[in-house]
């Protein structure tokens, strides 16, 4: 046996009548689509259902699976009393699961619990399912992480391959809402990014298209304010390689929040749909010609923090740079990225070492264990990282904003023993008066205390 089949469901608290008190007739159309999914898992007659859910424990860089035999779950923190689910884990699956993570040294696991309540993007679904006539089937509650698109949709394949090994029937629930920034009155507001968001997502799970799912962008789904992609994502690696049937049952968003319903079932095997594989071959291909565009700064910052990382060592000065990194001294800043979001940054105004090359190789290892603003950079991030050096030139006292020019110039502002310095042409700053007052937050210069500027260019590295 294997995984038979799932479905992609919203949980919004006001779905359920002791909590919308008649408000979730806005949402009929979706409650109607929630029964017929709850009915489609039935009729899959499954041994074992997994639940995905973004409430429950969370982890940077760990999956957290609930250990136990059973848990419960209440509505006490939307002030209902008296409504609570009750279920049983499927401990044998959880065992085999963490036996199977283990030994590939993926990191998932029973460590770490922190709350045993079942959360509401658990419970939610279970009340579905249970009136569905499931309330004995045994279930998997696993959280999401901030890992990678790859992670997530590799614990799915590594579910797949669990429910094979024990000869399970294995439904999976991907919880979780659309984009939260539909309407203005909304919880978030309006953003442009959330209907367009939630269009993208719905298409791909009416198409059961799930590489479009795993390219859409870190950034484009933070600013759409989304909590559902990675259960989505999971969802999809435990269908990796399988022919699928799927519909998008319903899709409404009356309160500012996205709420998708669909249903899928495995029909056979289908190689065409290894999308694990796909997606790993074209990171290859995309990162072969990011290394292939890098020059020696940017090497050399690589080279620094991967052998910091795998060694706990500083990289010694290689003999071969060019005479420039080794005969120059000057401020250099170090810049990291992952998946297009800033994974840390640091810097120094000033020549503070031998040569370029030495500044590089220190700020290389400090922007990836040492940003206060990021926890230490591992191993299983080391090849998604994006590097740029920034080399600064010599500074310049400023009269007047006038003066400035945010794609060519950065700055620093300097009070009283405090500095806070911008780069220069950084994503939404626009105009001098912002990036005058990012500079002074950063220095922790409030206003109307007295301040100066100076400004410097940079020859960027990327």
């Amino acid at each position: 046996m294997a995984v038979v089949g799932g479905i992609a469901v919203p949980h919004p608290p006001i779905i359920l009548p002791e909590i919308g008190c008649g408000e979730e007739r806005k949402i009929e159309t979706t409650i109607r689509a929630y029964r017929e999914a709850a009915r489609a898992i039935a009729d899959m007659r499954p041994d074992t259902i997994i639940i995905l859910s973004p409430h429950s424990v969370l982890y940077a860089e760990y999956f957290h699976i609930s250990p136990g035999q059973t848990a419960a779950g209440n509505l006490e923190q939307f002030h209902v009393r008296g409504s609570s689910v009750e279920a049983k884990y499927d401990a044998n699956f959880v065992s085999e699961l963490g036996k199977l993570a283990q030994q590939e040294g993926f990191p998932a696991g029973t460590d770490g619990e922190r709350d045993p309540l079942l959360d509401h993007g658990t419970l939610i679904p279970l009340r579905f399912l249970q009136e569905e006539g499931l309330g004995n089937v045994p279930i998997v509650r696993i959280g999401l992480s901030g890992l990678s698109v790859e992670a997530h949709y590799r614990l799915g394949e590594l579910i797949a391959q669990t429910a094979e090994t024990l000869g399970k029937r294995v439904a999976v629930v991907a919880s979780g809402d659309l984009s939260h920034r539909l309407k203005e009155d909304g919880p978030y507001g309006y953003a442009p990014q959330g209907p367009e968001f939630d269009h993208l997502v719905t298409e791909a799970l009416g198409k059961a298209d799930f590489m479009n799912l795993m390219e859409l962008a870190p950034a484009f789904c933070e600013q759409a304010a989304e909590c559902g992609v990675r259960a989505f994502l999971i969802m999809a690696g435990a269908f990796n390689g399988k022919s699928l049937g799927s519909r998008l049952l319903s899709y409404e968003g009356p309160f500012g929040v996205g709420y998708g319903v669909a249903v899928f079932s495995v029909r056979g095997n289908d190689a065409a749909r290894e999308f694990g594989k796909l997606y790993r071959e074209k990171q290859a291909r995309e990162k072969m010609k990011r290394d292939a565009r890098e020059d020696a700064y940017v090497k050399l910052a690589r080279a620094s923090l991967e052998h910091y990382v795998n060694t706990g060592t500083v990289l010694h000065r290689p003999d071969d740079l060019p005479d420039e990194l080794l005969k120059t001294r000057a401020g250099v800043f170090v810049s990291l990225k992952k998946r297009g979001e800033l994974r840390g940054c640091i810097g120094t105004i000033e020549a503070m070492r031998n040569c370029i090359a030495d500044e590089i190789i220190w700020n290389s290892v400090s922007a990836g264990t040492e940003d206060p603003r990021f926890v230490s950079v591992s191993r299983i991030e080391l090849e998604e990282l994006v590097y740029s050096v920034d080399v600064l030139g010599k500074v310049q006292p400023v009269e007047s904003a006038e003066e400035l020019d945010v794609k060519r110039f950065g700055i620093i502002v300097s009070s009283v023993g405090r500095r806070g310095l911008l780069l220069p042409n950084l994503e939404g700053v626009d105009t001098p008066r912002q990036q005058i007052e990012i500079a002074l937050q950063k220095a922790g210069i409030g206003r109307g205390e007295p301040y100066s500027i100076e400004k410097f260019e940079v020859i960027r590295h990327q």
